[in-house]
């Protein structure tokens, strides 16, 4: 595939016009894909602005979403240098949203995903029998409109519309695996995070994984891979991930740790032969209490200690030291940063974690009565969380909420002093600082 012409070879054959995006008819994004792998590098930009804000609209897909897919596979595998990792990030949305911030550290449940998915001729029947029963003329017109749409093709179910663009990435992974062997380490590195969103084709992804890494030089390329990997397998494959805990650069290394907790979780029947949970939780610890190095990995929005720190969190039902693990969480809790995806991400892992550390209670535990971990954990949490964390925020949750179903205090100045920390300075009756202020405009 190298004329330009190849790359959109059927493209208006498609009833365009008949299908739908975000903003209504999609007869706009055969010029928007042109554009998208044409000469002019800033058309390009524009054109994957435009695609990724009507066919991916805030996540959700739309009947023309999964008819842009062969075509975005195509620019990815022959387009123009600077369009090909653009439409490699826009096949993943397309795929998979932003199933990182949800599904890791375990990986996506494809088959809990398409049990959940009502199909279109389900939504049909039931528009049938709520017709045939309707007497208000109102709702009446509601539902024809409602089984017109439908009947035409457009999605009504979110999750069913979503999986006709996954599957329409699917069928496209025989084309992308070659990317693999890419010598653009972007391109590698892109093309082994998709990857890992397709547990279903793991018997047919994991061989190219595994060659690249054989010979991976790049850093981020390579936690990429081992990530993807350990999404994938069963198994660790040959002691390649094992083999990785002693690589030479922490972020393989994190890989490799991140890789394996998922296996000693997911698969416990693979745990023979592989490292103690200890090993593989010090690992994750060690990359956990420092700052990140230069290169990272796409996983988890870049968040790699909030990654860390799920990880760690799953494995202390696998170690014989839970409360360890535990204090290496604790560890890894400072250096969890903002992401464009979670504003408040050290909040929301907060939740996590009080929801996997205590067992809800009317009143306050005794301090002193609580396990090593735990009592350091919630010294660090008076110690880092702000007044502000505690009440809820645009994108964000009711953390003082959370504290109480726990019988833990609800407030930092109570906090503070149930932790024995100082509260000088503290004013327990300050109200609550307002969380849309700084979206007001004066």
């Amino acid at each position: 595939m190298k004329p330009s012409d190849d790359l959109l070879a059927g493209l208006d054959d498609i009833d365009w016009a008949a299908l739908g995006h975000a903003y209504g008819s999609a007869e706009d994004v055969p010029d928007q894909i042109r554009a998208a792998c044409g000469p002019d590098e800033g058309a390009r930009e524009d054109a994957f602005r435009h695609l990724f804000g009507n066919i991916f609209h805030q996540g959700t897909r739309y009947s023309a979403s999964p008819y842009a897919v062969p075509f975005l596979a195509r620019i990815a595998t022959a387009g123009p240098p600077g369009a090909r990792a653009d439409a490699l990030l826009l096949l993943t949305r397309l795929a998979v949203d932003w199933h990182d911030e949800y599904d890791l550290p375990l990986g996506i449940d494809t088959a809990a995903w398409r049990a959940a998915a009502i199909s279109p001729e389900e939504n049909l029947r039931w528009y049938d029998e709520q017709i045939a029963t309707e007497t208000d003329g109102k709702r009446l017109k509601n539902l024809r409109e409602g089984r017109a749409y439908c009947a035409a093709g457009h999605p009504v179910d979110a999750r069913e519309g979503a999986l006709r663009s996954y599957d329409a990435v699917r069928a496209q992974l025989p084309v992308l695996l070659d990317l693999l062997g890419d010598p653009d380490a972007e391109i590698r590195t892109r093309t082994a995070y998709l990857l890992g969103w397709f547990p279903e084709e793991a018997d047919a992804a994991l061989p190219p994984l595994l060659a690249c890494l054989d010979g991976e030089r790049n850093p981020a390329c390579a936690a990429t891979v081992l990530v993807a990997v350990g999404l994938l397998a069963d198994h660790d494959p040959d002691g390649r991930l094992r083999r990785h805990l002693d690589h030479g650069h922490p972020l393989p290394r994190w890989a490799a740790a991140t890789a394996l907790a998922r296996l000693l979780v997911a698969h416990p029947a693979a745990a023979h032969g592989l490292p103690p949970a200890e090993r593989v939780a010090a690992e994750l610890a060690a990359f956990g209490a420092g700052p990140l190095p230069g290169a990272a990995t796409a996983h988890h929005a870049g968040d790699l200690h909030s990654y860390t720190v799920r990880s760690l969190l799953h494995l202390m039902g696998a170690a014989e030291d839970p409360d360890g693990v535990l204090l290496e969480i604790v560890c890894a809790l400072p250096h969890i940063e903002e992401t464009g995806v979670v504003p408040r991400p050290l909040a929301a892992r907060t939740e996590n974690l009080l929801e996997a550390l205590f067992d809800p209670a009317d009143t306050a535990p005794v301090f002193a009565e609580l396990s090593p971990g735990r009592r350091e954990l919630l010294r660090v949490l008076a110690e880092l969380l702000t007044a502000a964390d505690f009440q809820s925020f645009p994108f964000g949750s009711d953390l003082h909420e959370q504290f109480t179903k726990y019988g833990l205090p609800r407030t930092r100045p109570a906090l503070r002093a149930y932790v024995g920390l100082s509260t000088e300075g503290e004013d327990p009756n300050a109200p609550l600082p307002d969380p849309w202020e700084p979206f007001r405009t004066h």
